[in-house]
């Protein structure tokens, strides 16, 4: 599998005036900020765990496996940042129930298409490999091994009363926020939010569906996840 993704995504990041340099600069008061990995890695881990949970496994238990993995990723996964930043000014004009309903949505296709990708590898190791931090913003980059292959993972997060809360995913040099948000701006340009709605439900209804394919057929399509509407 390819691993020539880190010039592209820093390229991409770059252009979104969120490029890190290595170390971290403090605040005013002099105070550093926790360590972005190491307090990371656990929850990466524990992700990987229940994702590789022999107790787990086979396609009857692929729905509890992921909710599982699902309210982990709450830990540390801002989904509220991540549905403000793909839906852009069109979050602020929705209510708070329209707010909300988009966002248990958009939860249910990053389970799809992150939790998804993930669980593929059966005996998965995660590799961290570096990190990059300035001020309140940090970047880590990873690597999710095992003998099938490789997929590069990176997180991009802000700090949050001392904890690192993910808002956007790099999956193989691909940025779900950066992805979802044009198909979304796409779609709105023309369509209502309700539309927009009914598209992201149909598109978990596939993915459902897809998922439902046994492990021979799932290997035979490259191990890809289709992240578009």
């Amino acid at each position: 599998m390819k691993r020539d993704h880190f010039s592209f995504t820093v390229l991409a990041l770059f252009a979104w005036g969120l490029i890190f340099c290595p170390g971290s600069i403090p605040p005013a008061n002099g105070a550093y900020p926790p360590d972005p990995t190491k307090q990371f890695r656990p929850f990466v881990e524990k992700m990987i765990s229940i994702l590789t949970d022999p107790d787990q496994q086979g396609d009857e238990n692929r729905m509890q496996r992921r909710e599982k993995a699902m309210t982990a990723a709450s830990e540390h996964f801002d989904f509220h940042e991540m549905s403000k930043r793909v839906l852009g000014t069109t979050w602020r004009e929705l209510n708070h129930d329209e707010q909300e309903q988009f966002v248990t949505l958009f939860i249910k296709l990053l389970e799809h298409v992150y939790i998804g990708k993930i669980e593929r590898y059966s005996k998965q190791e995660v590799v961290f490999r570096d990190q990059m931090i300035r001020g309140n913003r940090a970047q880590i980059m990873t690597d999710v091994v095992d003998r099938e292959g490789v997929v590069s993972v990176f997180y991009i997060l802000m700090l949050k009363e001392d904890v690192w809360m993910a808002y956007d995913i790099v999956l193989e040099g691909v940025s779900l926020v950066r992805n979802y948000m044009e198909q979304f701006r796409e779609i709105l340009r023309e369509e209502e939010f309700a539309f927009l709605l009914t598209r992201i439900e149909n598109k978990i209804i596939e993915l459902e569906e897809s998922g439902k394919k046994t492990n021979a057929e799932t290997l035979s399509q490259n191990k890809t996840t289709d992240s578009s509407l």
